[in-house]
């Protein structure tokens, strides 16, 4: 007898349905699977074997045929296991399952017959909703996750009984209720608040424009001068993560494999901070089932790179494409799969191999040739990419035991979201979100520039010996500066601002 059950599977962040079909017919015993299925999915046999016994039915002595259409397409993981058990079962006709064709079914078996939670559930349920089907059968340990979707119906349950006992209509489970997503407002430790740092107020001011308009930052000084402090800081003062935003993030962290299941979705902005071993493949994906890497984990968040030089040079020069496209292509032999990868990049360094040149405090013990090899590991391509170049001086004593009371992340963020929501205003029919997201065309078109600001950009456009694209970031950080100065036209004093956060560390 033959059973058709529908399943997805993912490619990317992209579902795809999948046909599970299955053919029970007298011959000798065996339990085969074509269609393209990987060593996971093969090894289904012996867990939905088990599962099917000890959830009180048999195991038919039989031959068994399950095709996983469409055939040329690879599949991976263990989430058909539950449609082809539920396909067996009904085509063997132990039991009356009833109509079955409305439901798309994943799962992973236990062999006990419970049922495990898998990975990216909330991309594949989407896909599926997007092409019509409004009917799932999953896992209880993804309902939280798929609560946040709503116009469909979904039954979280937990073993295979349960979904015999749904089927054939025995027990009656109810439908998960819709959750409406609540943004976090990025809620950090006390431990972590710009009133915590002392001093630093360049700095502190270069890190509001910067999440202002979606601009990358270079920290340079130091060692102890507050670099990674300030860097903490800075998800304390991003807008909240809007509901589109968190579907997008929640997307890629479930594929990953790293969502909490008692969270659901993900409602604080990311802050990855991969160590500096980290390989090529972890930062931006890929290995043999190309996984999201660190860089998409960081989607609508923001990349830490502390100490910047000490990573390799292939993983910094893997960076330009993303950090231009803001998306990042895998591809390898198998398969090519297209992963978001908007962030922002936050970076430090110190000025030299022992961080006191420059330093009023230290002697630096370093020779020139020493400081320029250290200094050439971040190339001129990535350091153009980089909006802002920031110098950290020590903190003087004095300010670290000011009584003075330093404004708050709370309060900084205030003005974040105002100049974040002119931004949004402003590109509605545009593609993009940010000043630091425009183009050639956006700068043309909302950065006109008055012709003393065209000599300021000219001179420094000279004097630093710039490059067409720092000149173009140059003028996106003075267009976000005047946002935050409520200003509809870019003055002067905002693009000397702008090209001051530009000379403070030339390499």
């Amino acid at each position: 007898m033959l059973a058709k059950i529908k399943s997805y599977a993912l490619s990317g962040l992209q579902g795809f349905p999948v046909d599970v079909e299955l053919d029970v017919s007298n011959g000798m015993p065996s339990f085969d699977i074509v269609g393209l299925p990987d060593t996971a999915v093969k090894e289904s046999k012996e867990r939905v074997r088990s599962a099917i016994k000890n959830s009180g039915s048999k195991f038919p002595t039989v031959k068994i045929t399950v095709n996983l259409a469409p055939a040329d397409v690879k599949k991976q993981g263990a989430y058909l296991d539950l449609p082809i058990a539920v396909g067996i079962i009904k085509a063997s006709s132990q039991e009356i399952l009833g109509d079955i064709s409305d439901f798309v079914m994943i799962g992973e078996l236990s062999l006990d017959g419970s049922l495990r939670g898998v990975q990216g559930i909330l991309p594949m349920l989407i896909s599926a909703k997007e092409n019509g089907y409004n009917k799932f059968i999953i896992p209880k340990e993804n309902a939280t996750e798929a609560s946040f979707i709503g116009d469909v119906e979904v039954y979280a349950l937990s073993s295979l009984t349960e979904a015999k006992q749904f089927l054939s209509g025995q027990v009656k489970f109810s439908k998960l209720d819709n959750v409406e997503y609540v943004a976090n407002d990025n809620k950090f430790s006390s431990s972590v608040d710009m009133s915590l740092v002392k001093g630093q107020a360049f700095a502190k001011r270069a890190i509001e424009v910067a999440v202002a308009g979606g601009h990358n930052i270079l920290f340079v000084g130091p060692p102890g001068a507050g670099k990674t402090m300030l860097a903490k800081c800075i998800p304390t003062i991003m807008p909240d993560m809007s509901f589109s935003e968190a579907l997008e993030t929640t997307k890629i962290h479930s594929v990953a494999g790293i969502l909490k299941s008692e969270d659901g979705i993900v409602t604080t902005r990311p802050f990855m901070t991969p160590h500096h071993t980290a390989s090529t493949v972890s930062i931006i994906g890929g290995g043999q089932n190309v996984t999201p890497g660190i860089i998409s984990l960081a989607h609508n968040g923001v990349l830490y790179l502390d100490e910047i030089p000490e990573y390799p040079r292939s993983v910094l020069e893997s960076l330009r494409q993303p950090l231009e496209d803001r998306v990042v292509t895998v591809a390898r032999v198998k398969a090519s799969v297209e992963y978001p990868a908007s962030f922002m990049m936050v970076a430090s360094m110190n000025p030299c191999p022992c961080g006191n040149y420059g330093s009023k405090t230290g002697e630096c013990k370093c020779t020139l040739s020493q400081i320029q090899k250290y200094r050439s590991k971040i190339s001129g391509p990535l350091m153009d990419r980089i909006d802002l170049h920031i110098s950290v001086e020590s903190v003087e004593y004095s300010d670290l035991v000011s009584d003075v009371k330093e404004e708050t992340s709370a309060q900084i963020k205030r003005r974040v979201n105002v100049a974040r929501l002119i931004q949004r205003e402003r590109f509605i029919s545009d593609d993009i979100n940010v000043n630091a997201e425009m183009g050639e065309k956006h700068i043309k078109k909302y950065c006109k520039l008055s012709k003393e600001c065209e000599e300021i950009i000219k001179t420094a456009f000279i004097s630093l010996n710039l490059s067409a694209r720092a000149r173009s970031r140059i003028i996106k950080v003075a267009r976000t500066i005047a946002d935050l100065e409520l200003s509809e036209n870019i003055m002067p004093s905002h693009v000397l601002e702008a090209v001051g956060y530009r000379s403070n560390f030339n390499l």
